[in-house]
């Protein structure tokens, strides 16, 4: 592919792929900076600054920055009184009653000021389509797909929302952020059981929390650690763009060198040193909750990264990655004892992960059937390879998604900036899925030896409340 790969002196990378076969342009910011750069006390904060930096800038979301400015440092210096307050091993409840009033007054007050949604609407009036963020436990990313005309108009809103966020709104979205909280670990049954089983793998690993936060976290997070953590960690020399589409190259390097130019450059992301130690024996644990049953079960493996990644990758795909797999023509075809089983690599890419298996039963079949069939199907792969027509089904499907991929100009773009991120090196990408290519049948047989035993498998289920499992 003929990327152009442009670094501005403050650290930023630019990918700029010119792709002239529709008058449109794909933008993706991807910083490596997720859940597992957190630490207990901060839980949530890069999914919560997700939401809060579609709040605008000084000059964008408000009508009078002036007047709303003093307003927000007094919130922010009311909240901080109100969470020392509630540190003290014996908070003054009339106090607190005082501080919580005086937050809500002052947000109150500053919110008359504030143009709710400003920063989209200027956007979609542009033309702009599919704008949007994710979190996840390595990297925050933020996209959005443009009229080719209008390109400079992202480079004037997207540098300034690097240089002046202002997180007005804050309090009124973490209540959102609560809520989705709730709806995702809460209330949902394939939430609860991944939590469940993230939380019981992985006991020092930040893989072991959820991206979206502890709810205590939560509670006590401010506006004032939010800016912190933005102006630290979402500087330029974190950041790399991925521009894909009709755009002139030499255009796209003078916006980036006269916009995004003087962004400052910010601190590394903050290092993931914990390492999880070694697994001395299966762990399981049930979950009572009011949905079907349902079963996951994870194997200590390794990171995206390793040499054995695309073996265990392979095996993921020959297990259920369509009709003809494994575990799909057995379970779900077959005998019909489940309704669904898939499995992956996760959670992440960039640390020692686990090899996950997830099963929902039909019923009156049983997790514990579904478990005992998928450990008799990874015992047949221990002691016979897969044939090799299977292997190449599934590579012929690599190639067949790898084709796919290439044709958007959005997906790709999140490719390659993803690439760049993690390996320094956007044509990492392409590699990995080359060494995918490369695996053999005894690779796979060698790994799921390896990797697939009981030591070091942890398993979770949801059992219905006053019902089976």
């Amino acid at each position: 592919l003929p990327v152009v790969r442009h670094v501005l002196d403050n650290g930023m990378t630019f990918l700029i792929l010119p792709r002239h076969q529709a008058p449109t342009v794909s933008l993706v910011v991807h910083y490596p900076v997720g859940s597992v750069n957190e630490h207990l006390g901060n839980t949530g904060i890069a999914h919560v600054l997700e939401h809060m930096l579609f709040k605008g800038s000084r000059e964008i979301g408000t009508t009078d920055p002036t007047a709303e400015a003093p307003l927000l440092a007094a919130a922010d210096a009311a909240h901080d009184s109100l969470l020392a307050e509630l540190a003290r091993p014996r908070p003054d409840t009339a106090r607190i009653r005082h501080l919580t009033d005086a937050v809500a007054s002052y947000e109150d007050r500053a919110e008359a000021f504030a143009i709710p949604n400003e920063y989209a609407g200027i956007l979609a009036a542009a033309g702009g389509r599919g704008l949007n963020a994710t979190t996840s436990f390595e990297a925050t990313r933020y996209f959005v797909e443009l009229p080719a005309n209008r390109l400079e108009l992202w480079f004037a809103l997207e540098s300034d929302r690097m240089r002046n966020p202002v997180l007005r709104g804050f309090h009124t979205e973490l209540d959102v952020v609560h809520e989705e909280r709730h709806l995702r670990l809460e209330t949902s049954p394939g939430g609860i059981i991944q939590t469940a089983m993230l939380a019981t793998a992985f006991q020092v690993h930040p893989y072991g929390v959820p991206v979206i936060g502890h709810a205590a976290d939560l509670e006590y997070m401010s506006r004032r650690q939010l800016t912190e953590y933005f102006r630290d960690y979402y500087g330029a020399r974190n950041a790399v763009a991925a521009i894909v589409g009709d755009v002139d190259t030499d255009q796209v390097v003078e916006w980036a060198e006269a916009y995004f130019g003087e962004v400052p450059a910010g601190r590394p992301a903050p290092p993931v040193l914990a390492r999880e130690p070694e697994q001395a024996g299966e762990r399981r644990i049930t979950v009572e909750f009011d949905a079907e049953p349902r079963l996951m079960i994870g194997w200590r493996a390794v990171s995206g990264l390793h040499e054995d990644a695309p073996a265990l990758q392979m095996l993921a795909s020959l297990l259920t990655a369509g009709r003809s797999t494994r575990l799909y023509r057995r379970l779900v075809a077959g005998d019909r004892s489940a309704i669904h089983v898939s499995a992956y690599l996760g959670p992440g890419f960039a640390h020692p992960g686990l090899f996950i298996v997830n099963a929902v039963p039909r019923a009156p079949h049983t997790t514990l059937e579904l478990e005992i069939s998928i450990y008799q199907e990874l015992d047949d792969i221990r002691a016979n390879p897969p044939d090799a027509a299977a292997l190449n089904r599934i590579k012929n499907q690599i190639r067949a998604g790898e084709y796919r991929r290439l044709s958007g100009n959005l997906q790709l773009g999140m490719q390659i900036a993803e690439s760049e991120a993690v390996f320094g090196d956007w044509r990492e990408t392409f590699r990995l899925s080359r060494r995918i290519l490369e695996v053999t049948p005894g690779d796979v047989q060698r790994v799921a030896v390896k990797y697939l035993g009981v030591r070091n498998r942890t398993v979770a289920t949801i059992v219905t409340k006053g019902g089976s499992q």
